[in-house]
């Protein structure tokens, strides 16, 4: 089905790889490792792995703490040791993640269209709190909705189904917009329009199908709708 523009009255954003570009984060490893780049995938990748898992096995616990032990994992497999102090001091760069270029710009457009803009993101709620800080967004924001509030992770259904009543609106009405294929599918599932960003020009993961809508930037985004 075709991305239909006439049924969104809400927008919610991923935070993590959308809104915020994780791949920043080598730069903390930068000073503690030889080659940075293919241990912050590996801990990207890891990360993502345990939500997943945790969701199929009933082992949720704060995507902050996940996160510390895919850091641990990747460190350990690329065979880095380094003390709790500096771990911690690398995890913390998720506080301050650099914004990708069209965020701010493309969500005041949309916000000054009219339309109701939430992040539903795996991240706790203090990460979301400081990644909206450090993002400057928070005027634009009617507020963020975290996994945490039902300890599901995405792409689990309940998460999506959760968004759209804290939003007071139906799902069907709601177009989410992300990086991640996994977060695309679990929305559209839901019941979700979903929009997927995709800013470095790679395929998508077609083994499920298309999203209903493809987009380069943000500003993409209120083109299609306004």
């Amino acid at each position: 089905m075709p991305f239909d523009p006439d049924r969104v009255t809400t927008i919610t954003f991923d935070s993590y790889s959308t809104i915020v570009d994780v791949e920043a984060a080598q730069k903390a490893l930068a000073d503690r490792v030889d080659d940075p780049r293919p241990v912050s995938r590996l801990w990207r990748s890891r990360s993502l792995a345990y939500t997943f898992l945790a969701n199929q096995i009933d082992a949720y616990k704060p995507f902050y703490e996940m996160n510390r032990d895919a850091l641990q994992y990747a460190l350990d497999a690329h065979g880095v040791d380094i003390t709790t102090e500096e771990l911690d001091e690398i995890l913390a760069v998720y506080h301050e993640l650099d914004v990708f270029d069209d965020v701010r710009d493309g969500m005041n457009k949309l916000y000054d269209a009219g339309y109701d803009l939430y992040v539903v993101s795996n991240g706790n709620p203090e990460m979301l709190d400081s990644m909206v800080d450090f993002a400057g967004i928070g005027g634009l924001l009617e507020d963020t909705v975290s996994a945490d509030e039902v300890q599901m992770f995405k792409p689990a259904a309940e998460l999506y189904r959760h968004a759209a009543d804290r939003t007071e609106t139906d799902i069907e009405e709601i177009a989410h917009v992300t990086a991640g294929y996994f977060d695309v599918y679990g929305a559209m599932h839901a019941g979700m329009q979903g929009v997927w960003v995709n800013r470095d020009g790679g395929p998508w993961d077609a083994f499920a199908g298309d999203p209903d809508l493809t987009i380069e930037s943000f500003h993409d985004l209120y083109d299609q709708l306004v």
